[in-house]
C-alpha cells in the first residue's frame, strides 16, 4: 500500500470553449512534472469556466468526451494520473463533473452534487445535480472528490468522510470577492476539515472571463486544521504537495505560505487581470480612452497601462468651452506619467453643427441637461470613431456611484467595450488613486510610479459640461452617497434602515433610492466591468427595468 504520495496543483488560467488549448495546457504542466503521482486541475478546466449557455451545445460535449478519452490514453506512459473536470452527458442531462485518469483510462468520474444558483451562478439552469458521490479509490487512497460548490457546504464532505474518504480535494472555479479569499480559508474550508477531521486540498483558476476575474488562492490544509500550503493569488502556479501516511493518517508535508494582497492592492489587481484578459482573449491590439483630467478617467488609463503595457493605450483629450485649463494641464501630465499616446480633438466644430442642426426644433426651450448630454454623446461618437478606424477598444470609465444614480450619459460616456470601474464606488476610485500614486503593482506592465498629479486626486469632481459644474451640486458627497449605495444595493436594505444606521436626511435617501431605480435602464445597456462585490450590476443584481417598487 502506497504510503507517500506527489500531489501537483496546477493554479492555472483557461479559455472557456478552446477545449484544444486548455488540454494541450494540461498536457503541458504534467510533462513538466514526470515524477508526480497525481496532477490536479481546477474546476471545468477542459471546458473554461463559466462556460454558460455554451455548454449547452451538443458538439462541446462531444468534443470534451473525446478529448477526455484521449488525455486518459496519454496515462498510459506511467505518468502521474490527472484530475480533469470536464462536463458530461447522460440522455438529456448535462453534468459537471471530476474525472480521474490513470493507466490509459478513465478510472472514475463522479457528479457535482451541489448546484449554485444564486449571484454569478446559473448551474441550476444549465446541469443536473448528481447523487451524493462515492469515494474513489486511487494507488492505496480514499479520495472524496467534493467539486467546488460541494465543498462549500457540509453534506458532501460529511458523507464522504462517513465513506471512508482519507482526503478531500475540492476543485474550484470561485471567483474573486472583496475579503472572499480569507473567508475561503478560515470560513469555509477550514469548517469542513474541522468537522470531518480529514485533510483538505482546495484548487481554484486564476483569470478574467467577461465581468468574472479568478484569484487563484489556492490552498491545503491538514486534518489537524493547519495550513500547509498557500499558493500566490492572481498568478499561476504548480505547487509540488508531498504527502506521507502515518497511523493519524495522511498529512501534507509544510510548504511555502504566499501573502495574499490586501486593500486596496487586490481590488487593483483584479482589475488589471480582468481587462489584460478580455482584451487579449477578444484580440483587440490595444485601446482607447477619453481622458478628461478627473480621476476616474486618470485610474483607467494606468489601469490599462499596467495591464497592456503603456503602448497599447492611447488617451484622447476632447475639449469644450466649459474644459479648464487645469484639466488640460492635468490630463497631458497623466499621460506623460503613465508613457501613453494623448492626442486633443476639440469638439466645438460638432457642438456648434448640432446647435445650428437643432435650432429650430429647440427654439422655444431652454438650455438644459439635453445639451450636456449632446457634448458627451459627440465624445462618444468621436471615440467609437478611432475604435472603428483603427482597432483599440473602446474603454468607459464611469464609476458604480454615477451608475448607481444614472449620472452617465447612455450612447455618451457609456459607450464602449469594457469598464473597468464598473463595480468600484467612488470612494473606492479615490483609495486606488492615492495607492496607485505610491506603488507599482506586482501584475503590471508599467513599472512607474506615480502615474498622476496629485492635482487629480484632490480636485473635486466634474464633467464639465457647464460652467462651473461640481458633482456635489446635484448629489451628496461622495462619501455619503456611497455609504447610501452600499446599503442600498449590496444589503439590499430600505431607506428606513439607510436613515437609521448613518442619521442621514430621509428625502435625501429617499431621492437617491428613486434615482437608482430609474437608472436600470441605463445599467441594463452598459458594457461589461469586472465583479469586485457581492452585488455587481448584471450577474448578481437582476432587477426588472421597470417596476413600481420604492421602500420611501
Amino acid at each position: 500500500m502506497t504510503q507517500q504520495l506527489t500531489i501537483v496543483l496546477s493554479q492555472m488560467t483557461q479559455a472557456v470553449g478552446d477545449l484544444a488549448a486548455n488540454a494541450d495546457a494540461m498536457r503541458a504542466v504534467r510533462a513538466r512534472h514526470p515524477g508526480a503521482d497525481l496532477i490536479l486541475y481546477p474546476e471545468f478546466q477542459l471546458i473554461g469556466y463559466p462556460p454558460e449557455d455554451l455548454v449547452l451545445k451538443p458538439a462541446l460535449a462531444e468534443r470534451a468526451a473525446k478529448l477526455l478519452t484521449e488525455l486518459a490514453a496519454e496515462t498510459a506512459d506511467g505518468g502521474p494520473a490527472m484530475l480533469v473536470g470536464s462536463v458530461e452527458r447522460d440522455g438529456a442531462d448535462l453534468y459537471n463533473i471530476v474525472a480521474l485518469l490513470d493507466g490509459g483510462e478513465i478510472i472514475a468520474t463522479r457528479r457535482k452534487h451541489e448546484l449554485p444558483n444564486y449571484g454569478t451562478f446559473d448551474e441550476k439552469r444549465i446541469f443536473a445535480p448528481g447523487p451524493l458521490p462515492d469515494i474513489v479509490e486511487w494507488r492505496g487512497m480514499k479520495l472524496g472528490l467534493p467539486i467546488c460548490e460541494d465543498g462549500w457546504l457540509p453534506a458532501v464532505c460529511q458523507h464522504l468522510a462517513a465513506q471512508g474518504a482519507e482526503l478531500l480535494i475540492s476543485v474550484n472555479g470561485s471567483p474573486y470577492e472583496i475579503d472572499k479569499d480569507e473567508r475561503r480559508l478560515t470560513q469555509v474550508f477550514a469548517s469542513r476539515v474541522a468537522e470531518t477531521g480529514l485533510p483538505l486540498i482546495f484548487l481554484n483558476r486564476i483569470g478574467g472571463q467577461d465581468e468574472l476575474v479568478f484569484d487563484g488562492c489556492s490552498f491545503v490544509l491538514n486534518g489537524d486544521g493547519s495550513t500547509a500550503h498557500r499558493l500566490t493569488d492572481w498568478e499561476a502556479e504548480e505547487r509540488v504537495t508531498r504527502w506521507t501516511k502515518s497511523a493519524q493518517g495522511w498529512a501534507c508535508e509544510a510548504g511555502a505560505i504566499a501573502d495574499w494582497e490586501a486593500h486596496p492592492a487586490d481590488i487593483y489587481s483584479a482589475m488589471i487581470l480582468s481587462l489584460r484578459d478580455y482584451v487579449e482573449r477578444n484580440r483587440f491590439p490595444g485601446v482607447v480612452l477619453g481622458l478628461s483630467g478627473g480621476i476616474d478617467s486618470a485610474i483607467c488609463a494606468a489601469i490599462a497601462a499596467d495591464a497592456l503595457g503603456p503602448d497599447k493605450v492611447w488617451c484622447v483629450m476632447l475639449p469644450s468651452r466649459f474644459t479648464s485649463q487645469s484639466s488640460l494641464d492635468d490630463a497631458a501630465g497623466c499621460a506623460e506619467m503613465i508613457g501613453c499616446r494623448l492626442d486633443t480633438i476639440p469638439i466645438a466644430p460638432a457642438i456648434e453643427a448640432f446647435d445650428q442642426m437643432l435650432s429650430g426644433s429647440f427654439a422655444d426651450r431652454q438650455v438644459d441637461i439635453t445639451e450636456e448630454n449632446v457634448q458627451s454623446r459627440i465624445r462618444g461618437v468621436t471615440l467609437m470613431a478611432l475604435s472603428n478606424k483603427f482597432g483599440p477598444m473602446l474603454l468607459t470609465t464611469g464609476n458604480k456611484s454615477e451608475m448607481s444614480v444614472g449620472y452617465a450619459t447612455i450612447y455618451g460616456d457609456m459607450a464602449g467595450g469594457y469598464n473597468p470601474l464598473k463595480d468600484a464606488y467612488k470612494m473606492t476610485v479615490f483609495a486606488l488613486a492615492k495607492w496607485r500614486n505610491e506603488n507599482v503593482p506586482r501584475l503590471s506592465r508599467n513599472r512607474v510610479a506615480p502615474v498622476m498629479p496629485d492635482t487629480i486626486v484632490t480636485k473635486p469632481p466634474s464633467a464639465e459640461l457647464r460652467p462651473d459644474q461640481k458633482d456635489e451640486d446635484s448629489l451628496p458627497p461622495y462619501a455619503d452617497l456611497d455609504r447610501m449605495l452600499h446599503m442600498l444595493v449590496e444589503e439590499e436594505a430600505s431607506v428606513d434602515d439607510v436613515v437609521a444606521r448613518y442619521g442621514f436626511d430621509r428625502d435625501s435617501v429617499v431621492r437617491i433610492e428613486r434615482l437608482l431605480m430609474l437608472a436600470e435602464y441605463k445599467r441594463r445597456q452598459a458594457p461589461p466591468g469586472v465583479k469586485l462585490s457581492t452585488r455587481n450590476f448584471g450577474r448578481d443584481r437582476r432587477y426588472p427595468i421597470t417596476h413600481g417598487f420604492r421602500t420611501g
